[in-house]
């Protein structure tokens, strides 16, 4: 017979519940935050799409389905308290690709092999799934606006007017990754 004073006592915490959404509430601060920094110059702020960093990381840290609530607030939230961005249409389209972002770096970092060249794969699969369902999500929209949207302004809009975004998340994203992996935040 055991000896009821020496077990220990299990009690469920949600220390990992509590933990995604500290994580996730301080991504969504950085979505708020991080768009002053390239504010000045509008063009800039919609090549670097500061954005989308926080809600990548979200995915990351807090996984997808966290990262995919972080995605979806931001735009609205940022238009309640800043009026930016402008709501119909682009604050709205935002907040699919955003959604599909936190979604997609989540889910995938998840699935694959805890190895560097997995976060770069997942987050190159996520920035493609994301700017898919932007597509998908600006044609449903303009559409129903009268607004033109075709290939060409999908092109350009997701990868030729993007790509210093593309290639400043590249560069950045992978590297915090793997310094909140080394200090066992994710």
């Amino acid at each position: 017979m055991r000896n009821k004073t020496t077990e220990p006592i299990s009690v469920p915490t949600h220390s990992n519940t509590l933990k995604w959404l500290a994580g996730a509430a301080m991504c969504l601060a950085l979505c708020m935050v991080l768009p002053f920094l390239t504010g000045q110059i509008p063009q800039v702020g919609g090549m670097l799409s500061p954005m989308h960093i926080p809600v990548l990381l979200a995915g990351y840290l807090c996984g997808g389905w966290w990262g995919m609530l972080v995605g979806a607030i931001a735009p609205v939230l940022r238009f309640l308290l800043f009026g930016m961005p402008p709501i119909f249409p682009t604050g709205l389209c935002m907040c699919f690709e955003l959604a599909a972002y936190g979604l997609f770096s989540g889910m995938l970092y998840r699935k694959m092999p805890r190895i560097t060249g997995s976060i770069y794969l997942s987050l190159v699969l996520a920035m493609l799934g994301g700017r898919l369902v932007w597509g998908l999500a600006a044609a449903v929209i303009y559409a129903v606006a009268g607004l033109d949207f075709g290939m060409q302004v999908f092109l350009t809009g997701a990868f030729i007017q993007a790509a210093p975004g593309i290639v400043l998340h590249i560069l950045l994203i992978p590297p915090i990754v793997m310094l909140l992996q080394r200090v066992k935040l994710i």
